[in-house]
């Protein structure tokens, strides 16, 4: 889905795929709306010039100013068109004569994304390039956007699970370009200074295991084997009828501050658990996506105020009694 400003008519102009659930309608569809926010009125869905729609990008042109849209920036007079290795090389098919036969097999999965460049959008374009590490799948993750904040180039990309649409994910990462070559590294974390029109690297972190023998384990909350956890370990049986719970006795904070932590966990069902975190006697409702294979932990999230010193408490416990997620590590800041 994308929206784009309409100058001439003050109108916001939403496009989005509109598909059936065995995705043979294949539909771009159209609403309108006098603010960004909404309500947006439907006005229908069709087949540009009659080819299947999916995935959609929307590239406006203006005069004199920088371009952005989902997959598309300007720089310096130079086009930029970013997408899989599947569903970008389509758009230049008649180009690169990217055949049927090549799409089957890379299918819809995450894959090396790559880019192409131009100085007219008339062509002629180059040939594909990587801009994240070669084999990396792009971070496990498809192009769904390249934004400009204030000067600060983004990468929006989507983690899409076929199998769990729900625990489809996104990733937000900083994209450098220079002449006509797109990089971009991976990053657990990263700061961005958007009045200023810049971005730093996060701080140094902190990593406490949920195995610690410093933690306290109570009721029915054990320690059970994870092979895509570090140290092959997690907390487990957290919540539930035994009343499972794991204390954090002693996070440190350098700072009285606002912090976000990373919470490391596992969660084998095909929906989100929940779980009660209280962080120095205050609760938190957090949900726990379902994790990608059942091994490997995903990472849900929390910005909590933390005290300076090494005496706040983080507390994992049930809500509404059910089941929390296995909890592997939690990892913050160290200033």
């Amino acid at each position: 889905m994308s929206i784009i400003y309409n100058s001439q008519t003050s109108t916001y102009v939403m496009w989005m795929h509109i598909d059936s659930s065995d995705y043979q309608e294949a539909k771009a569809g159209v609403a309108t709306s006098a603010t960004i926010c909404g309500d947006y009125s439907y006005l229908g869905s069709s087949r540009p010039l009659g080819f299947e729609s999916r995935d959609i990008g929307l590239f406006k042109v203006h005069i004199l100013d920088d371009y952005e849209s989902p997959a598309m920036y300007k720089s310096n007079g130079i086009y930029f068109m970013f997408g899989s290795s599947m569903t970008g090389k389509i758009l230049l098919s008649t180009l690169l004569l990217w055949t049927t036969a090549d799409i089957k097999t890379i299918g819809w999965n995450a894959n090396d994304n790559v880019y192409s460049t131009a100085t007219s959008l008339s062509g002629p374009w180059s040939g594909w390039n990587k801009f994240a590490a070669p084999g990396s799948n792009t971070y496990y993750s498809q192009t769904t956007a390249v934004v400009s904040i204030n000067g600060v180039l983004m990468y929006m990309g989507d983690r899409w699970e076929p199998n769990n649409l729900m625990s489809s994910t996104y990733i937000w990462l900083p994209l450098t370009i220079s002449g006509t070559t797109a990089t971009m590294d991976n990053r657990n974390s990263w700061i961005i200074n958007p009045s200023a029109g810049t971005w730093s690297p996060a701080p140094a972190e902190t990593v406490t295991e949920a195995e610690a023998k410093t933690n306290t384990l109570t009721g029915s909350a054990i320690i059970v084997s994870c092979s895509g956890c570090s140290g092959y370990q997690a907390v487990g049986w957290l919540g539930g009828s035994g009343n499972g719970a794991l204390k954090f006795p002693s996070i440190a904070s350098s700072a009285s501050t606002t912090t976000t932590i990373r919470i490391q966990q596992e969660n084998g069902d095909t929906e989100q658990r929940y779980g009660n975190v209280t962080v120095n006697g205050v609760s938190n409702i957090v949900a726990f996506l379902p994790s990608r294979n059942g091994n490997t932990p995903g990472t849900s999230v929390l910005t909590v105020p933390l005290k300076k010193g090494s005496a706040n408490v983080i507390k994992f416990e049930a809500y509404n009694g059910g089941y929390v997620a296995d909890i592997d590590q939690l990892i913050l800041p160290s200033s």
